[in-house]
């Protein structure tokens, strides 16, 4: 009898066991739709030419998608959704062989093979899809004109939504995860898989407790991508981060964060609040775990953007006062200063010279100053300079093809691009750029050199790629911003915008720009002591390097 009650103990934990292992999780089966419903609307011909109320066929999915257990009934509910499309018919154009070049370093539809998650009848289905997938126009996305990179369009955007709604929280997620999935050129960049985003962000959409946490992982997807131009922002968020401000400018270097400017210096006196003061603490939280505390939050292709996107996140609290600790003459001290809405900073840009000629003859531009119609007459009264700096280190206006006919004396190519193919989804294509420069005899003769740092991006990134071509040019300065090309703007679900960078943008020889910034020849970072002693010391090295080597 003993023997008896053993086995069929035994049989029965084996069979717990073997249906625990069967059963799919919440998240499983949540990744699992969205990672289907998001293939369907690209790939399926009556799905992407919009014959369906795309949102409203995921609604009406999710219950039979939670009610079922294993990975048999799940993969039944998506056959069921697959017959009810429709018959996808032969496709002639897929099959045959492409021309073009392919960057396929994005492209992943290996998770239709997932046999953990779906049968091999289903695996099926879906890889006929793909063989046979829609091609010409499509009703979610277009390409944008000349350049390729996408359109989100026909959206529902469901303004005033409310953040209770699990359904349009979902929508949200899935959603923005599709775009990157298929459209996002850097996506295989991202420090975490993408996949491994959705299984993470999923019970954070499904389960918030306040509006404030749904908005927060809105934005903490967003940043997720790794990409400068990606932002998410809002009053909910603009709250949580603070609506009041320190009156002064700083820079995140070692571990703590040096005054470097004022946004109102009659405010900054107020407190006694110095150039070069060295900030440790902010209401007793050193400034390194403020930061780190709140990175997930802050958008950046790299950990210097990052850092100076960091201007909301250190400072900025609820209230109209903040306690810091800071060093200055080698003495610790604690205080409290004042904080403002912004609008009270009244914060005015300081007007600057478009061009001069500084000690030693060399020419100075800057390049977020110069206009196009500056040009000719700035070159023109620069020629006899021994070398021009040009200060990049802001947002040009455009100029460097007519600054490039200066420094070249000859076309160059100076970028290679990829661009989403919308025939096959997750596919780009490379695409040669075109050239820069003027071919004959060299307009300027001296020394060029490019001054650059985190704060250039994108056409800043792009203006100095350009003008690198030059007969004799250098590049002084640090980490750029990594994010390059052309911006997809798009709403998300509750009609606030976010963006992605839409295209790829290489050197001529495929080194990659995003995340990375420009080639920089002579690397200069400012330090502490520089600051404090009101030194520009990236423009100082170049003043150097045309010195020693003119």
């Amino acid at each position: 009898m003993k023997h008896t009650i053993l086995l069929f103990l035994s049989i029965l934990i084996c069979f717990k066991t073997a249906h625990a292992h069967n059963s799919l999780s919440e998240t499983e089966k949540l990744a699992a739709t969205a990672k289907i419903w998001d293939f369907l609307k690209y790939y399926h011909p009556h799905v992407a030419s919009g014959k369906f109320k795309w949102d409203d066929e995921l609604f009406k999915v999710l219950p039979k998608v939670k009610a079922a257990s294993t990975k048999e009934e799940l993969s039944q509910v998506y056959i069921a959704w697959l017959d009810n499309l429709g018959r996808v018919k032969a496709c002639k154009n897929c099959k045959q062989e492409s021309s073009l070049e392919y960057f396929d370093r994005n492209f992943d539809l290996s998770w239709i093979k997932e046999n953990q998650v779906f049968t091999a009848e289903l695996t099926e289905r879906l890889k006929h899809v793909e063989q046979n997938r829609h091609q010409g126009k499509k009703y979610y996305v277009s390409a944008g004109k000349k350049i390729g990179n996408i359109e989100v369009t026909n959206e529902i955007n469901y303004k005033g939504f409310s953040w209770n709604d699990e359904n349009l929280r979902l929508l949200t997620l899935f959603r923005y995860w599709n775009i990157v999935e298929y459209f996002f050129p850097y996506k295989y960049q991202m420090d975490t898989n993408w996949d491994e985003v959705l299984s993470n962000m999923i019970p954070k959409f499904l389960h918030p407790k306040t509006e404030l946490e749904y908005q927060l992982a809105i934005l903490e997807l967003v940043v997720s991508i790794d990409d400068s131009h990606a932002g998410y922002y809002n009053d909910t968020i603009a709250a949580y981060f603070g609506h009041y401000w320190m009156p002064a400018h700083f820079k995140l270097i070692d571990k703590r964060a040096i005054i470097t400017g004022f946004y109102n210096d009659f405010l900054a006196r107020v407190d006694d609040i110095r150039i070069g003061d060295i900030i440790t603490r902010v209401d007793g939280q050193e400034v390194e775990g403020i930061f780190s505390q709140k990175e997930k939050y802050i958008s950046g292709s790299n950990i210097s953007r990052k850092k100076l996107n960091a201007f909301h996140s250190i400072f900025n609290g609820s209230s109209d006062s903040v306690q810091i600790e800071f060093i200055r003459n080698n003495q610790t001290a604690t205080k409290t200063i004042k904080r403002y809405l912004l609008d009270e900073l009244n914060p005015k840009a300081k007007e600057a010279e478009k061009f001069k000629i500084l000690k030693g003859n060399i020419g100075y531009v800057d390049m977020g100053r110069l206009e196009l119609k500056d040009v000719e007459g700035i070159m023109e009264a620069l020629k006899g300079t021994k070398a021009i700096i040009f200060d990049i280190r802001n947002h040009p206006k455009g100029t460097f093809r007519s600054v490039a006919n200066y420094i070249s004396s000859k076309r160059n190519d100076f970028y290679k691009v990829i661009y989403p193919d919308l025939g096959y989804p997750g596919k780009f294509i490379w695409r040669n750029g075109d050239q820069i420069g003027q071919s004959g005899d060299l307009k300027y003769k001296g020394k060029v050199v490019l001054l650059v740092n985190e704060r250039a991006q994108s056409h800043a990134e792009f203006t100095i790629m350009g003008l690198q071509t030059g007969d004799n040019v250098t590049t002084i300065g640090s980490q750029t911003s990594g994010a390059d090309g052309n911006v997809s703007v798009f709403e998300l679900v509750g009609g606030h915008k976010t963006a992605i960078t839409g295209i790829g943008i290489f050197y001529p020889d495929n080194t990659e720009t995003q995340r990375k910034g420009v080639k920089i020849d002579i690397e200069v970072k400012p330090t502490v002591q520089g600051i404090i002693e009101g030194k520009d010391e990236v423009l100082e090295k170049a003043i150097e390097f045309v010195n020693t080597n003119t």
